[in-house]
């Protein structure tokens, strides 16, 4: 008897359903040689700093227990959200560990999701079953239809030969575990309020918080542009000159103008070809949510859940994937799934070629596609369907028997001796694949002009101004944390994609097409970011949780998150194991430690909430360490002194803080930064009930 342990219950019934005619019982399916039970997801959890090091706290976070950097790594079943045990929980667990070790069952087979985190939900279940004597198979399913299925459990390995993918996710979980039990606390005790400090939420957070600090920021340049919008041939032809001139400089963009109009201008080269325009490529999951995002301003948690859901219904295949491209070894699928997509009236047939197969850029998973199985469009939710209408058009395009052709038009018009124009347009003399996806459509039509014909010319000052960068989109964050290290104009433009599946298979990126929906979620539920329509936008707990963390020293961008990727990729090699993965984290951690100087009588200490600095001036009560600054323990009882942590951009440490308090004034302070940039010296006095420079 084999016994399946599926990861969660829709997949248990569908892979039922493929074995077929099976009993069903409480707790699990029997029949045709198998036991099929299932999990809810994660059954098991690391266990809590206390239940390593004791509870010094007395049920409160404490520093006494931090930093902790367990000897080995232990798990535990569940609680709920009072930390009790979950009934529910533990009942799920007993019924797996009991079928585990049924003397009938003489192998079991992992069925948990064809990723890393499916890999290890169900190998630990098998672990804290005791059940690691039997034979363990793994079923590893791209997409839950019953011919798939069928075919996986006849055709399936050792779970041992996926010891690679186990090794990366525990060492994901175990260095993810350190940074947000650590730091989290670490944080939270220092400035009072709850900062959710994590290896890929931060640097998420950070670069909105940059991106949009840029945009408040900005300041306009205003400047003069040269263009003519004369008509020729009934036609306008928009020519912008490579000449700028200054907002102060009218005059001389006026002289210019005259001169530039003063020329003649001709079509010294025209080139027109008809051409075979190129489909888009299949999508990935951070692909698909991108083109969701932007035409339906779909989030990405809705997305990811409804892919998910078609997923497990079997009409599509595994949705977290991270390539655009399908393997070689899948092209008699696609023949059949294409038949079916014919049957229902697509023009469709069979292409190859590496712009579709290349094994080169699958990580785990191919391209997310439609099954053979096709759906109901009558039992789909109104979301159900512009998801799967949305994988399925892209790939009928992407296969689709009509070429799309075009006429490109380029042309060449030359200002006298003074510069060249090269104008470029697009029709569609042929719509073929964008029929069905909209990626691409016809360019600007030109005039009809020939090579020799003068074009009439009128050149004239036009004021304008630089514009500021723009907020992020779920299309845009998408490409940056894909691949944080390229040019977000480059990740925009088609073409050579390799740069990206480097830095996906290098471990560079933030996230993961399985983790990154979830840590955008967290953060707009922790009120760090905003999603409206497809923008992004930081909040003020956002501005807060990153200018925490920047005077507590503690740095989590993109490089620091880059080199823990990479370590994590070097463990799925082989070329680490994952204690050299997690002594990298530890070191980490040990540094931002190390950095805040944690005693108080350093010069650097900036205290921690509820650290007492001194007295009040204006009331004669204690002055604490808060939130944002330093407040006195009677502003409920309206007294208003206060001053920040910062000033002008100088952290102001615990002992400069009882000096100011003690004595009406500091020492000399250097390190301010006025708001034109330039920095300053000054003392800081206590002066009618008020922190004030004194440039004395």
């Amino acid at each position: 008897m084999r016994l399946i342990i599926a990861e969660k219950p829709s997949l248990a019934r569908n892979i039922t359903a493929a074995i077929g005619n099976m009993k069903r019982t409480t707790d699990y399916f029997e029949g045709g040689g198998y036991l099929v039970t299932w999990l809810y997801g994660h059954l098991f959890t690391l266990c809590d700093v206390e239940e390593y090091t004791g509870d010094p706290g007395g049920g409160r976070w404490t520093l006494q227990n931090l930093p902790c950097f367990p000897a080995e790594f232990r798990f535990r079943l569940r609680t709920n959200a009072d930390k009790q045990p979950d009934a529910s929980i533990i009942h799920r667990f007993d019924a797996v560990k009991k079928l585990c070790n049924r003397a009938d069952v003489d192998a079991i087979i992992n069925a948990g999701d064809a990723d890393r985190e499916g890999e290890i939900i169900v190998r630990l279940c098998i672990r804290h079953a005791l059940a690691m004597d039997k034979p363990v198979y793994r079923l590893w399913l791209p997409d839950q239809t019953p011919e798939t299925v069928t075919a996986a459990l006849g055709d399936m390995a050792p779970d041992d030969d996926y010891d690679a993918l186990a090794n990366e996710g525990f060492a994901r979980t175990y260095i993810d575990w350190l940074y947000g039990v650590n730091l989290t606390r670490f944080a939270t005790l220092k400035t009072g309020t709850l900062l959710r400090v994590g290896r890929v939420i931060v640097p998420i957070v950070k670069a909105i918080y940059d991106r949009d600090t840029a945009i408040r920021n900005f300041v306009p340049d205003a400047y003069f542009a040269l263009v003519s919008k004369a008509e020729t041939n009934g036609e306008a032809v928009e020519l912008t000159s490579k000449f700028k001139f200054s907002k102060d400089e009218a005059e001389k963009a006026g002289r210019a103008c005259k001169k530039l109009n003063a020329a003649e201008a001709f079509v010294t080269d025209k080139k027109t070809k008809k051409d075979s325009l190129k489909p888009p490529k299949l999508f990935s999951l951070s692909k698909l949510q991108s083109y969701l995002g932007k035409k339906f301003k779909m989030p990405m948690e809705k997305s990811l859940s409804i892919a998910q859901k078609l997923y497990e219904d079997g009409y599509l295949t595994y949705p977290r994937t991270n390539s655009e491209y399908l393997a070689t070894a899948e092209k008699e699928k696609v023949k059949k799934i294409l038949q079916t997509v014919a049957a229902k009236g697509y023009p469709v047939k069979f292409r190859d070629g590496k712009a579709i197969f290349d094994d080169s850029k699958i990580e785990s998973h191919s391209a997310l596609t439609p099954t053979y199985k096709i759906p109901d469009a009558n039992k789909l939710s109104p979301d159900e369907k512009t998801v799967y209408s949305a994988v399925l058009r892209r790939f009928v395009a992407v296969f689709c028997s009509e070429e799309c052709l075009a006429q490109k038009t380029e042309l060449t018009i030359s200002v006298g001796t003074y510069e060249t124009h090269t104008l470029r347009g697009t029709v569609i003399l042929q719509p073929g694949w964008t029929k069905f996806d909209d990626t691409a459509r016809g360019g600007k039509i030109l005039p009809a002009l020939e090579k020799g014909d003068r074009v009439n010319i009128d050149f004239r000052p036009v004021p304008k101004e630089t514009n500021p960068p723009k907020h992020y989109t779920i299309e845009t964050l998408n490409n940056y944390l894909k691949n944080p290290f390229r040019e977000e104009k480059a990740a925009a433009e088609e073409g050579d994609d390799s740069e990206d599946y480097r830095a996906i298979f290098e471990g560079l990126e933030l996230g993961t097409e399985a983790t990154r929906t979830g840590i955008i979620e967290n953060a707009i539920k922790s009120r760090y970011i905003a999603l409206k329509k497809d923008v992004y936008t930081i909040l003020p707990g956002g501005e807060f949780l990153i200018e925490a963390l920047s005077q507590m020293q503690i740095s989590m961008d993109k490089y620091k998150t880059g080199t823990l990727g990479q370590a994590l990729k070097k463990v799925y090699h082989g070329e680490i194991d994952v204690d050299d993965a997690v002594i990298l984290a530890e070191r980490e951690i040990s540094a931002v430690f190390s950095a805040a100087v944690n005693d108080p009588e350093n010069a650097a200490y900036s205290g921690f909430y509820g650290d007492t600095a001194g007295v009040c001036p204006l009331c004669g009560r204690d002055v604490l360490k808060s939130r944002y600054g330093f407040q006195c323990a009677g502003s409920r009882d309206g007294c208003t002194f206060r001053f920040g942590s910062s000033i002008c951009k100088r952290p102001i440490s615990l002992l400069e803080a009882k000096a100011l308090l003690r004595d009406g004034k500091t020492e000399k302070l250097t390190g301010f930064t006025a708001k034109n940039g330039n920095t300053f010296a000054a003392v800081l006095e206590i002066k009618d009930g008020e922190v004030k420079f004194n440039f004395d």
